[in-house]
């Protein structure tokens, strides 16, 4: 298959359209969770066992890396991969903080898609050129903060910083997982030309065996 160079307007008006499609359809494709403990400023989900196609972006900015992974990972779904297959639309874009992955140990970021349950056991294999893969998102606890708005690069540092703050307060305080690489996550769950009604989510692992969650982890990507 023969590289396509992708007009940004023509990919974001393409974006606009199936992410605005699927904000109205009932059967758009997310990850499964079980909500195990509700706080007023944050929630503890249990996510199973699932794959996800996830694009490495070392750029510093969170608003171009998110950016750049899902220009890539929106090449894959259109069929770049090596069965030309068309691939639907799934929510949300997850934008991990990945620490020691850039350059010289830098901060990096991993954008991510949830695959569709048709493709979790046999995903197509994406075009060498993207530099993208799957990765496995194996179960765990995650601790969820909601956030309206646009995610831009110094808000989600603040909205992490209040997850941060309530876990501070929670029994949870010490279950961040040390294991893990990864600081925290932002789902977006929106086109970026939605302007109210957004629905934005700060993740971050936590261990927590008392709501029955006794195993955290995060493959390596």
């Amino acid at each position: 298959m023969k590289n396509r160079v992708v007009n940004p307007l023509w990919l974001l008006s393409c974006m606009v359209m199936i992410m605005v499609c699927n904000g109205k359809k009932s059967d758009t494709e997310s990850p499964q969770y079980t909500v195990l403990h509700t706080e007023s400023e944050f929630e503890i989900r249990l996510y199973p066992h699932s794959l996800w196609i996830s694009a490495l972006s070392q750029d510093i900015s969170f608003v171009k890396a998110t950016w750049n992974g899902f220009h890539r990972l929106f090449q894959y779904t259109e069929g770049a991969n090596l069965n030309f297959s068309r691939i639907p639309m799934t929510i949300p874009v997850l934008t991990s903080l990945v620490l020691g992955a850039g350059p010289l140990q830098s901060q990096a970021y991993y954008v991510s898609l949830y695959l569709p349950l048709k493709f979790q056991e046999n995903p197509p294999l994406p075009l060498p050129e993207l530099n993208i893969k799957p990765y496995e998102f194996i179960t765990h606890c995650v601790a969820v903060r909601n956030f309206s708005g646009k995610a831009k690069d110094d808000r989600i540092v603040k909205e992490a910083q209040k997850l941060a703050t309530s876990l501070a307060k929670s029994p949870w305080a010490d279950s961040s997982s040390s294991s893990s690489q990864r600081g925290y996550a932002i789902a977006q769950y929106n086109t970026p030309l939605r302007i109210f009604n957004r629905r934005n989510e700060v993740w971050v692992d936590v261990h927590a065996p008392d709501l029955g969650c006794k195993s955290v982890g995060v493959a390596a990507f």
